[in-house]
């Protein structure tokens, strides 16, 4: 995929405070591709799932992603005390103003609690100091109207409610709506391959589900509206499959949808439930790297899973085309993946004596950037240890 302009919001900084094993954890000047490496148990999944809480708690509520992690007892630090705090800056790509979101979340009584939620914006981007937008805590607090000019008292109807998910619904207030449409906007993957191979219900759909579920839904989209993008995913796709031709998707008389991938040396395309996990895989990744409406951040777990680790050089390029318009989050252990990457997209991950996720760029590893200096790949220097961190193999997480 061409390079070109970024024209999505992005994540610069985000801090992770009593989340889990997260217990305080900051990610400083994240590039357009974050690529968190590390051992079975040292936190990538739970960045992964700060990204797919904040998107629950604002797309549906907070009291669903609370519940559905089993409240305060599995959400909050082993040992912690005060709430589980969560700040993202992101910059704004049409102003350029750099944004500021803290919230801090407790439980009173078994129900969720936001103790506070802070929105800053500057207005003028590059200089002076951040003009507070919005400034809540148990419901109450106040926000900025632009049409007035000044800060308008709001009350809301429960002291488990986000204001900038409620007050973002509101056109009176654009800047909270703008926080709002972000975080809605994002797209985690979480590829289930039986799901993928489902037969759903005839219908254009213009997004790939979590599961990858309505798979063939996706590709009967790009074909009625996207046929250039669709084109473009198979001419990707067969380079990586030499042997495929086509992929269809075909509707049966009692309105399901087949999905077919026809190779090259036969006449009778193939159904989906046929064709490798592998393959299906790599197409549903495309149709999201392929998206004409791409998220602004996308997150994708494990991607090697499946593959075969020759094709994961290839995948993280096409994963780096993708950050041109999005931001992409990917956890991994593939080497093979890790090759293709740049030191400062690469941060290790590991858990330190006290059982808590510590964070280390690639890049300012001067040990390891000496290496890479001298030729070496990253993937190759994380298998032979010269990170010096996420070791797998030791009780720390650092080698002996």
């Amino acid at each position: 995929m061409a390079a070109q302009g970024r024209s999505k919001a992005a994540i610069e900084r985000l801090h992770i405070r009593n989340y889990r094993v997260l217990r305080d954890v900051t990610f400083e000047k994240l590039t357009p591709l974050t690529v968190l490496f590390g051992p079975n148990g040292s936190g990538k999944s739970t960045v992964f799932d700060v990204f797919a809480f904040l998107y629950e708690a604002f797309s549906t509520n907070l009291r669903r992603a609370w519940d559905g992690r089993n409240r305060i007892a599995e959400i909050r630090s082993r040992g912690a005390d005060g709430p589980v705090q969560f700040e993202l800056k992101y910059r704004d790509p049409g102003t350029g103003r750099l944004i500021t979101y803290q919230l801090a979340i407790d439980e009173d009584a078994g129900s969720p609690v936001v103790v506070s939620e802070l929105l800053r914006w500057t207005m003028n981007p590059g200089q002076g100091r951040p003009t507070e937008i919005l400034n809540f805590s148990r419901g109450e607090g106040a926000v900025y109207d632009e049409r007035e000019g000044a800060k308008i008292g709001e009350r809301l109807d429960s002291s488990d409610l986000l204001a900038v998910s409620s007050l973002g619904q509101l056109s009176r207030y654009p800047q909270v709506a703008a926080l709002r449409r972000f975080i809605t906007g994002w797209y985690l993957s979480y590829l289930n391959i039986d799901q993928v191979r489902q037969q759903p219900m005839s219908g254009p759909q213009e997004k790939l589900s979590v599961t990858g579920d309505n798979l063939a839904n996706v590709i009967q989209y790009l074909g009625d509206r996207h046929p250039d993008r669709l084109a473009s995913i198979f001419d990707v796709l067969s380079r990586r499959v030499p042997s495929l031709e086509r992929v269809d998707s075909e509707q049966m008389p009692d309105g399901r949808l087949l999905l077919r991938l026809k190779d090259r040396p036969f006449d009778t395309p193939v159904l989906a439930k046929f064709i490798s996990d592998g393959t299906l895989k790599l197409l549903a990744y495309l149709t999201v790297l392929f998206d004409p409406n791409p998220a602004p951040i996308v997150g994708i777990e494990e991607p090697e899973n499946q593959l075969h680790p020759k094709l994961l050089y290839p995948l993280a390029e096409e994963v780096r085309g993708g950050a041109a318009k999005s931001q992409m989050l990917v956890t991994t252990h593939s080497p093979y993946f890790a090759d293709a990457l740049y030191p400062d997209e690469m941060w290790a991950l590991y858990r330190d004596e006290d059982g808590f996720t510590k964070c280390a760029r690639a890049s300012q590893n001067r040990r390891l950037m000496a290496m890479v200096d001298a030729g070496g790949s990253l993937g190759s220097l994380w298998m032979e240890g010269y990170f010096g961190v996420g070791d797998p193999l030791t009780r720390s997480g650092r080698p002996a």
